[in-house]
Order: C-alpha cells, then sequence, then structure tokens
C-alpha cells in the first residue's frame, strides 16, 4: 500500500470511450486490467465519469451543420464539437463492466450544465466552475495524486493539469491511459504536462 497522502484518479473509463463507444478511444479497454491492480496500491481512489444532457452544447449534432471533431467558440474558449456520448443514463455513460467500481470512494460526474464542457476532474471548462474533487482530495490530507484513463490528451491531461496548478503532485501512467490524439493533441498535453511540472510514467 503507498503512503496514504496518495490517491488513484481513474478518468472516465467508460462504455462510449472503449471499443464498440460512441467516441471510442483505440485500446481503451486493454488498460482496465491495469488500472484494477492498482486500486490495491491507494487507500484513497476516486472514479470520474463524463455525464452529458442530451442537448450538451458539446455535441455536433446540437449544431446544425457542424461537423464531429469541428472546433467552435464558446465564450470560454475554443471548443471541440464531439459526437454525442456519455448521455446521462444511457448505456454509453456507464463504467466499462470489467473496470472495478467497488474499491473507489468517490465519483466525480462531470460536464452535466448544458452549455459548458468539462474534461477536468477538478473545472469545467471554463477553469473556475468547481466539481468538488479538490476540496475532498484536501479533506482527506491527499497531495499527491496518479492518473489513469481516458484520454489522455483530453480529461487525463487537463485534470493533471489542474491538479498541478492546484498544488498537488500529479503523475500520469501513460502506459495505463490510451490517447484520441486529434491533430497532433497527444504531443501537446504531454509537452503542456511536462512544463507544468507533471511526472510521466509508464
Amino acid at each position: 500500500m503507498r503512503d496514504p497522502r496518495e490517491a488513484l484518479i481513474v478518468i472516465d473509463v467508460q462504455n462510449d470511450f472503449c471499443p464498440g463507444g460512441a467516441l471510442a478511444v483505440a485500446g481503451g479497454d486493454a488498460i482496465i486490467p491495469r488500472i484494477n491492480a492498482l486500486m490495491e496500491d491507494f487507500a484513497t481512489v476516486v472514479l470520474t465519469q463524463d455525464w452529458h444532457p442530451a442537448n450538451h452544447a458539446s455535441f455536433a449534432a446540437n449544431h446544425p451543420g457542424a461537423e464531429p471533431f469541428s472546433l467552435t467558440e464558446m465564450p470560454y474558449g475554443p471548443q471541440v464539437l464531439w459526437p454525442v456520448h456519455c448521455v446521462i443514463g444511457t448505456p454509453g455513460a456507464g463504467f466499462h463492466a470489467a473496470l472495478r467500481t467497488d474499491p473507489a470512494q468517490m465519483v466525480i460526474r462531470k460536464g452535466f450544465r448544458p452549455q459548458i464542457d468539462s474534461y477536468s476532474a477538478f473545472f469545467e471548462n471554463d477553469h473556475t466552475t468547481t466539481t468538488g474533487l479538490d476540496g475532498y482530495l484536501r479533506s482527506r490530507g491527499v497531495s499527491a495524486l496518479t492518473f489513469v484513463g481516458l484520454a489522455t490528451d483530453y480529461c487525463v491531461a487537463y485534470s493533471a493539469l489542474d491538479a498541478a496548478r492546484l498544488g498537488f503532485r500529479a503523475t500520469v501512467l501513460e502506459g495505463a491511459c490510451r490517447a484520441i490524439d486529434l491533430n497532433g493533441s497527444l504531443a501537446t498535453a504531454r509537452d503542456q504536462m511536462r512544463a507544468a511540472g507533471v511526472a510521466l510514467e509508464a
């Protein structure tokens, strides 16, 4: 067991992000055995879950004529328009059946506000609306975070960057993550994480 001040943050291991899902990440289910094993090592385990209403502003289908993966401008900045995914209450929003959920003490649902997307486990994409995770971790005495899950270049990276900005020691286990890599997004995310002091490990 690791130091009790360390927590494992498992990002969005949901059906829609795994092979066969609406926004599948290649090999997304291949990381699950390692994630399940890692849970044994941490006193604090948190799962995050993308949780969108059907009318979410980040869905290309809600912008007439817009193509999935195109960019639009939101009040908080540029926004990728995604295929419809992780809609509240649908099977696609559920955790992958192979993922252990019992060891988790907290599930953070994000992206449920219709007008703002949420990649990070800590903040919506306006970088000010909080999820409550920061306060929960501090109340548990946690100061170091290990991130795994989907996808490396979006929700994992945004979460790790926010963790570093909030003063946590942040590590991303790249072998327990998979990336979308949209227009070079993986290389950009890795550069940003390194620059912020996030440790990238295999």
